[in-house]
């Protein structure tokens, strides 16, 4: 996330991290509220903003976390869960160029062009894998997201063996019509 954002960042204002820094050193803030608008007036907005935001005043300890620890406090209160977030992971593995991204509430599965899947539990019984498959309908196992606009269609799993052939088969239509 800070990568990106710190991508974002040198190509909207043409100067990195460390520049920006130093200018809001020398600016001397004291509340987020005062350099959000300083950073406004300056054109940076959106992911570039808060990744300076946060590195004036301190990253929240879910950003500092690793992926690892991220997934583990997913799944601390509800561990019999965890096996289906693996199946689902061993399934995504073999689908072609996956890259996983932990946040501290979901796991999106990344193609190489855009999010395709998100992983979530979403109660201490059910994890909802959402899907971007465009223009289909709910039915079956499919059912209609709750998790995100952009991924409208879901299957909700309660045990490991429901990552079977279907769902291995619905994660490789969206990374395909996603990559």
């Amino acid at each position: 996330m800070r990568d990106m954002s710190a991508r974002l960042l040198k190509e909207r204002t043409g100067e990195g991290v460390d520049t920006w820094n130093r200018r809001i050193q020398r600016e001397r803030f004291d509340d987020e509220e005062a350099l959000r608008a300083w950073l406004t007036k300056q054109g940076v907005t959106g992911y570039a903003q808060s990744l300076l935001v946060m590195e004036r005043f301190g990253y929240p300890d879910f950003l500092l976390a690793t992926a690892d620890e991220l997934i583990d406090g997913q799944y601390a209160d509800r561990p019999q869960l965890r096996p289906i977030f693996d199946a689902i992971i061993d399934a995504a593995s073999g689908l072609g160029a996956v890259t996983t991204q932990a946040r501290k509430t979901f796991v999106a599965l990344v193609s190489p062009r855009r999010t395709f899947a998100r992983i979530q539990p979403t109660t201490r019984n059910r994890v909802d894998l959402s899907l971007r498959l465009e223009g289909r309908k709910p039915r079956g196992r499919l059912q209609p997201s709750k998790i995100n606009e952009t991924m409208p269609v879901q299957i909700e799993l309660t045990v490991r063996d429901q990552v079977d052939s279907e769902v291995v088969a619905w994660l490789q239509q969206a990374y395909d019509e996603n990559r």
